[in-house]
């Protein structure tokens, strides 16, 4: 599974343990991992769009409109493109993110009203993304290198009437903003429905459902509702993704940081 915002799904792969690589829990959880990372091979890239829900602690809401694009990467991670459309002071931002599966991601954000590209150091990765309760780090793809591993139990999952794997996933890179993250993965369908994101404290600081999910190509599962609670702030910020299409015909070209200033 990618997660990122354009595909916000959770990379699980082929090499990590967590602690001790021959326990028990560290083997478990990284079988979870190679069959949940292998069940959404192949999507080559994809198109959607989206709804951005920003909600402060009164309840008062703002909506942003955004177009996602993605590109898998073969041995490396995957490329993301997010273009904002409305509103109008908003319009034309676009952010870049070149994910790889060991040392620090590339990112860049293009600012029209200063009509620069900015380069997002990978120390500000645990900021928030365009005042949203998404993090830098969270909207690019978790590639399976960047966590160390543990199952946790099964249990039935805390969103819908389904058995779920938890496990627990801890970043390696210490400029996260995460001490740890607990995933509930729905055994079935291989697809996560919960995520529980610990700050460098070990404090319960924001929670993820997804919601929503439609399959596609047979395969391809894709949850069009996301909702990031801030249990620290009291803020909230939900995705409504629509619109998903694959196999368009995106290439490297189409992820130029270059081309960033010219993106409509």
């Amino acid at each position: 599974m990618k997660l990122s915002i354009a595909l916000l799904f959770f990379s699980l792969g082929a090499q990590c343990a967590y602690g001790d690589v021959g326990s028990d829990s560290a083997k478990k959880g990284l079988e979870i991992a190679q069959k949940v990372d292998t069940s959404d091979e192949g999507f080559k890239d994809s198109t959607s769009n989206m709804e951005m829900v920003l909600k402060n602690r009164q309840g008062q809401e703002s909506r942003r409109f955004i177009r996602n694009r993605t590109l898998e990467v073969s041995g490396d991670g995957d490329k993301s493109l997010v273009i904002f459309d409305r509103p109008r002071d908003v319009k034309g931002t676009a952010f870049l993110s070149f994910t790889h599966k060991s040392g620090p991601d590339d990112q860049w954000l293009y600012l029209p009203a200063l009509k620069r590209v900015k380069r997002i150091a990978s120390n500000n990765k645990a900021g928030p993304f365009m005042g949203s309760e998404f993090a830098y780090e969270d909207i690019a793809s978790q590639e399976v290198e960047k966590y160390t591993y543990k199952f946790v139990k099964d249990e039935k999952c805390p969103t819908i009437k389904a058995e779920c794997h938890l496990i627990e996933r801890d970043p390696v890179d210490e400029k996260s903003g995460y001490s740890k993250q607990l995933v509930w993965i729905n055994q079935n369908e291989l697809r996560p429905e919960k995520i529980d994101f610990y700050d460098r404290k070990k404090t319960l600081q924001k929670t993820l459902l997804m919601k929503d999910y439609k399959k596609y190509a047979d395969k391809h599962w894709r949850a069009h509702t996301m909702v990031m609670k801030n249990h620290q702030n009291g803020k909230e910020t939900t995705l409504q993704f629509s619109d998903y299409k694959f196999k368009t015909g995106l290439s490297s070209r189409d992820f130029d940081k270059n081309a960033l200033k010219r993106i409509r």
